[in-house]
């Protein structure tokens, strides 16, 4: 692997209980966060092609860890999202690299069917920023009850030269949804949005 790894954190939320309603199944949401060297802090550097491998070494590394996080077969997975935040000396361009070109498809790979987008923030920060980690349906963009986040946070990261980057995977949307959309089970998910 390219990627300097300084560390890997994982993540998982299960909520059981809602405004006091039972949550059943209970819904897992699970996120795999790499802390890593940014080859390029405190310089430019015009081409970015290291940075796009690097992500996707880490959609694949991510991708497993979080899917393994969840304890369901990637069949089962209904949502997904990616987020990434640079060190102080680092630039948005460092995230984009990582995030965009190249790490969407080995987490499609591992979870079956997942043609919508795979929704994304990128941030600057210093140590302990929270990263939210937006989520969507992987299969349907109007799929409502999907449209929900992860809030992760590494105490220790991201330093100046590093860059945090965070893939989450869910079982499920938001409990007890009533806000309309499409359903889950109405999901064709043949160009990514029905």
């Amino acid at each position: 692997m390219s990627a300097k790894i300084r560390k890997i954190v994982t993540i998982v939320d299960e909520v059981h209980t809602e405004q006091g309603r039972p949550v059943s199944p209970p819904i897992r949401r699970a996120a795999a966060v790499a802390v890593i060297e940014n080859p390029f802090a405190g310089r430019y550097q015009e081409d970015l092609s290291e940075l796009i491998a690097i992500g996707e070494e880490l959609g694949d590394l991510l991708g497993r860890r979080a899917l393994a996080a969840l304890g369901i077969d990637g069949e089962a997975v209904e949502g997904y999202g990616k987020a990434a935040a640079v060190g102080e000396d680092g630039e948005m361009e460092h995230a984009a690299a990582i995030l965009h070109p190249k790490l969407g498809a080995p987490v499609r790979a591992l979870i079956g069917k997942a043609p919508a987008l795979i929704p994304s923030s990128k941030k600057r920060g210093s140590l302990g920023v929270v990263l939210d980690v937006p989520l969507g349906h992987k299969a349907a963009a109007y799929v409502r009850s999907h449209f929900d986040g992860m809030e992760v946070r590494v105490p220790d990261a991201p330093r100046a030269g590093e860059i945090m980057v965070a893939v989450a995977l869910t079982s499920g949307g938001r409990p007890h949804p009533r806000v309309g959309g499409l359903s889950h089970g109405e999901a064709k998910g043949e160009d990514g949005l029905r």
